[in-house]
């Protein structure tokens, strides 16, 4: 009983290695019809996963609230640092520190 299951594991890994060679694999082009990089592949733009946010002025909870940043809000992500990001509301103007606990890129996903 031994034999065979020996025999047997030795077939599947036979066969899984046996019909695809490297050379014939990495030598087929991709296909010419497809864009290297798609609007469905990029990052989507920065959301808010709660009505509001307190902006403030260093990235901890104990700094000074600078300003709300509420779900309606456009802004942009400067840089990010230790879970937090640095922002400028594009509504109010106001730059500071948002926790990204609350702050989210929302994901695009190609259906091709």
């Amino acid at each position: 009983m031994r034999i065979n299951r020996a025999a047997l594991a030795v077939l599947a890994l036979a066969t899984l290695v046996i019909p695809g060679s490297a050379a014939t694999a990495s030598a087929t082009p991709a296909p010419a019809a497809l864009p290297l990089a798609r609007a469905c592949d990029q990052p989507g733009p920065w959301m808010i996963g709660t009505s509001a946010v307190n902006i403030r002025s260093r990235a901890t909870t104990n700094s000074t609230v600078v300003g709300v940043l509420y779900k309606s809000h456009r802004f942009t992500v400067h840089s990010s640092s230790g879970g937090w990001h640095y922002i400028t509301d594009l509504t109010t103007g106001v730059k500071g520190w948002v926790s990204g606990t609350y702050v989210y890129r929302d994901v695009r996903m190609c259906l091709d």
